[in-house]
């Protein structure tokens, strides 16, 4: 067998660039080509999805720290006009966890 310049072997009087081959290849490159325009279309969607994603998330985020902000505003407020209320509460919670704790042993 003989080794042509571009690295393809031939065989006895058939040539490297029979019709065969070339549909062949041609298929192939079709073939290959119309995988990387999908993939192509697959990554571009999504990174558009993942971006989009991120910018929901980052929005959720801040409404959440504006309304733990407000919730801790508000407590504090409250402890600081009913001094003797926020300490019954705190009492009551410390106790009802503690039972709970209990319970669980």
């Amino acid at each position: 067998m003989a080794i042509t310049q571009t690295g393809t072997k031939t065989a006895g009087n058939s040539t490297a660039n029979s019709p065969v081959t070339e549909r062949a290849s041609e298929a192939a490159h079709h073939a290959v080509d119309s995988m990387a325009e999908k993939a192509a279309t697959a990554e571009d969607s999504l990174r558009r999805t993942a971006a989009s994603s991120k910018a929901t998330i980052d929005q959720k985020q801040e409404e959440l720290k504006m309304q733990m902000q407000s919730s801790y505003e508000r407590s504090k407020q409250f402890a600081q006009e009913n001094p003797l209320a926020a300490a019954g509460i705190a009492f009551a919670a410390g106790m009802l966890v503690s039972a709970l704790l209990r319970r669980g042993n």
